[in-house]
């Protein structure tokens, strides 16, 4: 049978257990508000702003005003329609630009002679600004879709090129001398070595690319569009709609933050074996 004394202890080791979790989970989730605290606060002075006439609606439009434009888009079907649309192109140009962007990175962080030969040329188209392109690019492809997806691929492609090929070449040479000491072929180098040791420095270039993505997007659909999010900006500045640019502009942004927590979800389960890594996580 058991003492009466113990079973307090118990219970109140239990008891302090808890209280332990119930605060730790409180801190957690205080910890995971403090990034929105900014963000809210901007959003209230600007309500605020507008409410007592320090800024005029004609130059922003109050928050709920934008909100309520956002409720009758929703309701009328336009901007499921036109976030479909924006969200196709983006992914596609993003899939062409990436793939294109990791292979020359691969290969020319693989081989010294892929790299005399492509190097050069990419880094000079590089240097080339989207908007620099569009006169080409419309001669080439007209206002179709082919026109969008070129500005993104093109506009995602360097950012992936660059951080594959530096985390290539910034792998430690020891380590691929163990690999071969140890007698692995060249695809287990590549699988078990080279793309472990690279992949960091990749989903850098991931997240810089799909910020580029949308900003790449916005020019395309802003210019030669008759559907999307930009094409929905630029009708509604035709028609004084201020509110409606104001949400097209916070959808852009919603996009980016959306597209940024992807990627570090990524980064925490790809890379978990990460030294680095888990002194973040645990931090």
């Amino acid at each position: 049978m058991q003492h009466p004394s113990s079973t307090s202890i118990s219970y109140h080791r239990s008891k302090n257990n808890l209280f332990s979790r119930t605060i730790a989970q409180l801190q957690n989730g205080f910890s995971g508000l403090v990034p929105w605290l900014f963000p809210i606060f901007l959003v209230i002075l600007w309500q605020l702003a507008v409410q007592f006439g320090w800024l005029s609606t004609r130059i922003l439009p109050a928050p709920t005003t934008v909100i309520s434009a956002a409720i009758k888009l929703a309701q009328s079907g336009e901007l499921a329609t036109n976030f479909k649309i924006s969200a196709s192109r983006a992914l596609t140009g993003f899939a062409i630009g990436g793939s294109i962007g990791f292979i020359f990175g691969l290969v020319n962080g693989l081989f010294r002679v892929s790299e005399k030969i492509f190097d050069t040329t990419l880094q000079m188209w590089r240097n080339i600004p989207n908007l620099a392109l569009i006169p080409l690019v419309i001669l080439w492809f007209g206002i179709g879709e082919e026109a969008k997806l070129f500005l993104v691929s093109s506009g995602v492609l360097f950012p992936i090129y660059i951080n594959t090929f530096h985390g290539i070449r910034s792998i430690d040479s020891g380590l691929i001398e163990m690999g071969k000491v140890y007698g692995l072929n060249p695809f287990e180098l590549f699988w078990n070595i080279i793309l472990p040791g690279a992949l960091p420095s990749i989903l850098v270039g991931v997240r810089f690319s799909l910020g580029i993505m949308w900003l790449s997007l916005i020019v395309a659909e802003t210019i030669a569009a008759d559907s999307g999010i930009g094409y929905m900006a630029t009708s509604a500045r035709e028609f004084m709609q201020t509110d409606v640019v104001v949400f097209s502009i916070l959808l852009y942004a919603s996009f980016g933050k959306l597209a940024d927590v992807i990627v570090r979800t990524l980064e925490a389960v790809c890379l978990n074996w990460h030294p680095n890594y888990q002194k973040v996580k645990a931090a």
